[in-house]
């Protein structure tokens, strides 16, 4: 149960939280030409030459019996985010011990079957320098189905001064994944400065991979996200309101609009969008496709080529790009913008690639005939006929808070954390209808511990976008859209959250859970089952 005097909805009720109760949704598109506070001539422009792309570090986890182990701390640190001479930001990030750290932080790449042990350090100050709030984290590895006491649950936190080890089997797909904070109440505020990667499940070895490239040059994540600065470099945090937060400057894996070299072949670009609020409609210019060979879960049922690519927050897309027709050249990546968003100067754009003139080697051939058929037991194959439930979610802005079917996570915390939306049997098929009435704002659905396969979209087109077609656990869901999803509810049993992905929106409080369970077993309890230790234990 909470302790407060007066929780969030009564402070709502009472109109004691001004605008914040009185934000009305964006009908038009909004612009303005800057946020930032920095002086102008320290303000970035695409784009800002690069020598090499701009790779986060990596962990290469090697092929080991039983369960390895990673070690990674959440610090402070001080980085050069803007181009010089404009002054270094104040960043609260994921670390390997005795390193500086970076951001994002490193990616982690992991191969199919190998058990891992993540150690998550909290060396972050008590309380967060720019917000006041006490620094307490909970890591999830987004598109993982972990066990409750692992899956970053937002009232399973961390300390600072304390220490978790989270346990995962990657057994499932290999797929691009991403790790990063998920503590009750501050989602957008530790995400936004800092603590957010990726994390690559690579296939096991021996595992057929389709002439993709996999873990070489050419298979590179690609990190979007966008942000504001205040005039000595720290991060400006504007939440509209408690509706949105979208900065002025995109960054790609942390730079700044970069135009990065590239050789005329054929490249994998694992897409994610860390924003906290900001939808991406990414085309690339000079008519050059963008082959769709993934999304969230995995494999997409067949290469699709794109124009176009629509992704909403924490949505990723694996693509292929080839660069050959273009050499000696310069592509850019451009954000046609989504509705109701904010628009600034250049936010428009987001990166360049700088074509040279040697391939540098041969591509392997994609193997289109051997690409993998649907698996029958899969989540593509999902026949929402066997399902045995069918249910039904509002998401909708009530008396100034952010809603699910008119709960929030404040009415989880006052049941004891016992209220769920929804208590699916483990193993049975359910088909959710997801409803966004609202003209004003789209949610990024995600669903914890599951994929699903997304059946129809009811938008005045009507119909599912082709690069859609693949295993999900985020969903783009349109202004006055209804969304089908089918879903398989396992492997394990226990509380999963469901939430908007806009981090706002999650905070304020549009997060709820279901429940799997399995006659008696309900599952361990998220918050008790693995309790973090401090620090001098280790």
């Amino acid at each position: 149960m909470t302790d407060h005097t007066f929780n969030r909805r009564d402070v709502l009720k009472l109109g004691l939280v001004g605008s914040a109760a009185l934000a009305l949704p964006y009908t038009v598109s909004l612009s303005g030409k800057r946020l930032s506070e920095l002086d102008e001539r320290l303000m970035p422009r695409p784009y800002v030459p690069q020598t090499d792309y701009p790779q986060p570090p990596i962990i290469r986890v090697g092929a080991t019996p039983g369960r390895a182990s990673v070690t990674l701390e959440q610090a402070q640190t001080r980085l050069q985010v803007l181009p010089r001479p404009a002054p270094s930001t104040r960043l609260w990030v994921y670390r390997q011990p005795g390193m500086v750290g970076t951001f994002p932080g490193p990616t982690l790449k992991v191969r199919r079957n190998q058990l891992l042990t993540m150690r998550q350090i909290n060396r972050l100050p008590a309380r967060h320098p720019l917000f006041g709030h006490e620094f307490s984290t909970s890591t999830h590895l987004h598109g993982s189905p972990s066990l409750p006491q692992f899956d970053g649950y937002a009232n399973d936190l961390t300390r600072p001064g304390f220490f978790k080890d989270y346990q995962y089997d990657n057994n499932e797909d290999a797929r691009t994944l991403w790790y990063h904070d998920h503590a009750w109440h501050f989602t957008a505020e530790n995400v936004y400065t800092g603590l957010a990667s990726q994390y690559h499940l690579l296939p096991a070895e021996g595992e057929p991979t389709f002439g993709l490239p996999v873990d070489d040059e050419f298979d590179l994540p690609l990190i979007i996200s966008d942000a504001a600065f205040k005039s000595n470099g720290d991060l400006l945090f504007d939440d509209n309101s408690e509706s949105s937060l979208m900065g002025d400057v995109i960054l790609v894996n942390g730079v700044p609009w970069p135009e990065v070299p590239v050789l005329p072949r054929r490249y994998r670009f694992r897409i994610l969008d860390a924003s906290m609020s900001r939808g991406y409609d990414l085309q690339l210019t000079g008519g050059l496709p963008m082959t769709v060979v993934g999304t969230d879960g995995g494999l997409v049922s067949q290469p699709v080529d794109v124009q176009r690519l629509r992704l909403g927050m924490a949505e990723r897309y694996d693509v292929l790009i080839d660069f050959s027709r273009f050499a000696g050249q310069r592509v850019e990546l451009r954000n046609n913008r989504v509705d109701n968003t904010i628009d600034f100067d250049f936010t428009d754009r987001v990166m360049a690639f700088r074509v040279g003139t040697d391939p540098g080697g041969s591509d392997a051939p994609l193997d289109l005939a051997g690409w993998p058929r649907v698996d029958p037991q899969g989540v593509l194959a999902l026949d929402p006929r066997n399902a045995v439930a069918r249910r039904t979610l509002r998401f909708e802005r009530q008396g100034g808070e952010w809603t699910i079917n008119g709960l929030t996570w404040e009415d989880v915390e006052d049941s004891n954390f016992e209220n769920a939306i929804a208590r699916p049997q483990r193993n049975t098929v359910e088909v959710w209808d997801l409803i966004n009435d609202s003209g004003g704002w789209f949610h990024p659905i995600h669903l914890h511990l599951v994929d699903f396969r997304i059946i129809s979209r009811t938008d005045g087109r009507g119909r599912v976008q082709v690069y859609e077609n693949g295993p999900k656990d985020v969903v783009y869901l349109g202004e006055n859209e209804k969304i089908r999803i089918v879903a398989r509810f396992g492997p394990h049993t226990g509380r999963y959250m469901i939430h908007c992905h806009n981090t706002v929106h999650e905070d304020h409080d549009m997060m709820h859970q279901f429940w799997v369970v399995d006659g008696n077993d309900v599952g361990p309890n998220p918050i008790t089952a693995a309790p973090p230790r401090p620090v001098s234990e280790l």
